[in-house]
């Protein structure tokens, strides 16, 4: 085992042979998720909580959810599973200040794919975890990867608090865009990213936009209006792809909208409502045709890998500076990085985490 990896147990095996009570904190999708794995590995839950101003004693999946101090009354020690995510400041201290009374853990259910990040995973990828930790390129990014590592592990909190850093840092010493970037925004939401690219740079040449979700892609049209880019934007209605294929969407309204794919959470009665259209898959190597590319941001809830392939030619002909999400599938760590590598293998490589529990939010950069 590599010797950064210090937990000898994952979060599912400490629950296993856990002598206390394990108890459910959250409702919504992350806990029907967490609730299913739990399933797979025969532990059951004793409670349900919520914040006190979600808990009216309403039952979700079979659960009363009560309030944290329902749950003191009844039991002198227990466990805490956290099961939502969260990245705002209050919440989060909140969370803290619960896990210095009580064991907390927030386990890794990744959004897409069906890998749980467990020991048994770590083991087998273990030669890939080595290559990427020898290609980061400053000591950031190794911290990053390790803590990374070993909280996905264990859901121990105090591994993300450790290697948390603030967004402004990576623009400010890794992407440094310039107001001539002709930028690509991979699941550009609502423009969120494009307005962001716009504050650290103070303007840009050109920008090339995916948002397949329809409501939303009104919305991201809108604000390339407000934002005055109307004349230097190529909107497109599609998910970032590989190839031209017409996919499988998965509407449910905002950011957890993603392609069809089999999942953790699949067939599970109390997932989130979704709603199955059909969008039409695209390249940006296609959208883009022979204008040059000089930065990419890409968060296209786990096609990443698929989106990367479609832009090979750009990455090959361009090297443009990416931001690329890294943490919607437990393989991510290692085979993001890997696959950049062999398009580009003169890629300087970072790693980034940002206020998030669970690992959200944590982003590869390359330069």
């Amino acid at each position: 085992m590599l010797d950064w990896i210090v937990e000898t147990e994952d979060v599912w095996q400490r629950l296993q042979r856990c002598n206390k009570p394990v108890v459910i904190y959250g409702m919504g999708d992350g806990a029907v998720k967490i609730l299913q794995v739990m399933k797979q590995y025969d532990i059951v839950p004793a409670a349900m909580f919520a914040s006190d101003d979600f808990a009216r004693g309403n039952i979700f999946m079979g659960y009363k959810v009560e309030k944290l101090a329902d749950i003191e009354q009844r039991y002198q020690d227990f466990v805490i599973v956290m099961a939502f995510a969260v990245k705002d400041i209050p919440t989060i201290e909140r969370i803290y200040a619960i896990s210095q009374k009580h064991e907390l853990v927030a386990p890794d259910v990744p959004v897409a794919g069906v890998n749980l990040f467990t020991m048994d995973f770590v083991h087998e990828h273990e030669n890939e975890f080595l290559q990427v930790e020898q290609l980061l390129a400053d000591e950031q990014s190794k911290k990053v990867l390790h803590n990374m590592v070993n909280f996905k592990l264990s859901g121990k909190l105090h591994y993300l608090s450790e290697c948390t850093t603030e967004i402004e840092e990576a623009y400010e010493t890794i992407l440094r865009p310039t107001s001539q970037e002709s930028f690509a925004d991979l699941g550009a939401y609502r423009g969120d990213t494009i307005a962001e690219l716009l504050h650290y740079a103070g303007g840009c040449k050109r920008v090339f936009a995916f948002e397949p979700d329809e409501k939303t892609y009104k919305k991201l049209l809108a604000a390339v209006e407000q934002m005055g880019l109307q004349d230097k934007a190529v909107c497109a209605q599609m998910a970032a792809y590989s190839h031209q294929e017409v996919l499988e969407f998965d509407s449910r309204a905002g950011r957890q909208s993603a392609l069809r794919e089999t999942s953790l959470v699949s067939g599970v009665q109390g997932a989130a409502k979704t709603k199955i259209k059909q969008v039409q898959g695209e390249s940006l190597d296609n959208l883009a045709g022979e204008v040059p590319v000089t930065m990419i941001n890409m968060d296209v809830e786990g096609a990443e890998r698929q989106a990367l392939e479609g832009c090979r030619k750009i990455i090959q002909k361009d090297k443009p500076k990416m931001l690329i999400a890294a943490y919607h599938r437990s393989e991510d760590l290692f085979a993001l990085l890997l696959q950049i590598r062999e398009m580009r293998p003169d890629y300087r490589f970072y790693l980034r985490h940002y206020r998030y529990i669970p690992a959200w939010d944590t982003n590869l950069y390359c330069i």
